[in-house]
C-alpha cells in the first residue's frame, strides 16, 4: 500500500504543507522523493486546496495577490522535464 506521505489540517498545517511543496518546486536539482496531499478542509489564501496531492511528477506553484490579478485561476503546465506544475495567480479573500 503507497504511503500518503504528510497530511495537512487546518490554516496552520496548510500553511506549512504550501510551504513544502514550494521548496519542493523551489529545488530543481533535488530529487524530492516526498509526496504532500492536502486533506479536508485546506484553504490557501481563502481557496479551496482540499484533496489534492502533489510530488515529484505533479508539482505547484501558487502566487497570492493582494490586488486582482492579471490571469486569475489555476492551469497545468509542463516543465519540460516530464512532470507537471499547477500555476496558480490567485487573489486573497
Amino acid at each position: 500500500m503507497k504511503s500518503r506521505g504528510l497530511v495537512a489540517t487546518g490554516r496552520l498545517g496548510a500553511a506549512l504543507m504550501l510551504a513544502f511543496v514550494v521548496a519542493l518546486a523551489a529545488t530543481p536539482g533535488l530529487a524530492a522523493s516526498g509526496e504532500v496531499h492536502f486533506g479536508r478542509n485546506v484553504r490557501v489564501g481563502g481557496h479551496d486546496f482540499s484533496h489534492q496531492t502533489f510530488d515529484g511528477k505533479h508539482r505547484a506553484r501558487i502566487y497570492l495577490y493582494n490586488h486582482k490579478p492579471q490571469k486569475p485561476g489555476c492551469v497545468w503546465r509542463s516543465d519540460g522535464r516530464g512532470g507537471r506544475v499547477k500555476v496558480c495567480h490567485l487573489q486573497r479573500k
